[in-house]
C-alpha cells in the first residue's frame, strides 16, 4: 500500500498529470466559487430580510443598531462559508474525479502495467452520477459528523474516518469500473473493505493539506488504480474479459 501511494505521488509531477491537474484544480475552484457566491446572496437577502422584519417590529430608532448587526452577521456568514469550502472540499473532490478518473487512470495503467488489458472509460454519465452520489453522500454523513466537531479530538477523528470511508470508497469503485460492470465493482469493493478503508486514510490525509489537496483527484484515482491491481493479481483473465465484453459497445 505504501509502494502504491509512492508510486502515486511520484507521478503527480509528470507533463500528463500536469495538464490534467490545471483542469481538475478549475473546475474545483469554479465550483466553490459558485457556491460561495450563491450562499453569500443567500445570506445577504436573509439578514436584510430579518432587519426590515426587526425593524417593523422594533420601530425606526432600531434602524441603525440592526444595520450594523445585519452588516456583523453577513461577515460572519462570509467567514462560514470560507470554512465551509474547506469543510467540503472531499465531496467537491469526489465530484471532480467523476470528470477525469478515466485520463489519469489510464495515464497511470500506461505507465506502470503496459503489458495488461487496458480498462474502459466508464461512460460519462455514469461517472458523473457516482460522483454526484458520493457528494451528496458526504454532504450528509458531514452534517451529521458536525456536531461532534465540538468535542475536540473525538470529532476531529470522526470526520477523518468518514472521509477516509467516503474517499476510499469513490476511488476504488472509479478504478474497478474500468474493468468490471457496476455490481462488480462494487462488489469487489465490499470483499476488500477493510483493505480499501486503511487506503482510504491516504487520501484523507491528502485531502486535509489545504491547497494540496486540490490535486486529490489525481492522487486519489492514481492510488486506487495501484491498489485495484494489487487486490486483483490473483484473478484469471477470463474472469475479466466477460466483464470487458459486457460494456463493449
Amino acid at each position: 500500500m505504501l509502494d502504491a501511494a509512492i508510486k502515486a505521488l511520484s507521478q503527480m509531477f509528470t507533463a500528463p498529470f500536469r495538464a490534467v491537474l490545471l483542469k481538475s484544480v478549475g473546475l474545483a475552484v469554479a465550483f466553490l466559487i459558485v457556491l460561495s457566491i450563491v450562499f453569500y446572496r443567500l445570506t445577504v437577502w436573509l439578514t436584510g430580510a430579518g432587519e426590515v422584519w426587526a425593524e417593523n417590529a422594533l420601530g425606526t430608532m432600531s434602524h441603525y443598531p440592526l444595520l450594523a448587526l445585519a452588516k456583523l452577521l453577513a461577515v460572519a456568514f462570509g467567514f462560514g462559508i470560507v470554512a465551509g469550502a474547506i469543510f467540503l472540499m472531499p465531496a467537491v473532490t469526489a465530484l471532480v474525479a467523476s470528470f477525469f478518473a478515466d485520463e489519469i487512470a489510464e495515464t497511470v495503467e500506461r505507465t506502470y502495467y503496459p503489458l495488461d488489458p487496458p480498462g474502459l472509460a466508464l461512460a460519462l454519465p455514469r461517472a458523473v452520477l457516482e460522483g454526484i452520489k458520493t457528494a451528496a453522500l458526504a454532504v450528509l454523513i458531514y452534517i451529521c459528523c458536525a456536531p461532534f466537531l465540538l468535542l475536540a479530538g473525538f470529532g476531529a477523528v470522526l470526520f477523518f474516518l468518514a472521509t477516509a470511508w467516503l474517499l476510499g470508497r469513490e476511488y476504488f469503485e472509479l478504478a474497478a469500473m474500468r474493468f468490471h460492470p457496476v455490481a462488480d465493482a462494487k462488489a469487489l469493493r465490499h470483499a476488500h473493505r477493510a483493505t480499501v478503508f486503511v487506503a482510504g486514510m491516504f487520501i484523507a490525509g491528502f485531502v486535509s493539506i489545504p491547497i494540496v489537496n486540490l490535486a486529490t483527484p489525481l492522487f486519489g484515482t492514481a492510488f486506487m488504480v495501484h491498489m485495484h491491481k494489487r487486490l486483483t493479481r490473483h484473478r484469471r483473465p477470463e474472469l475479466i474479459e466477460p466483464a470487458r465484453s459486457e460494456r463493449a459497445p
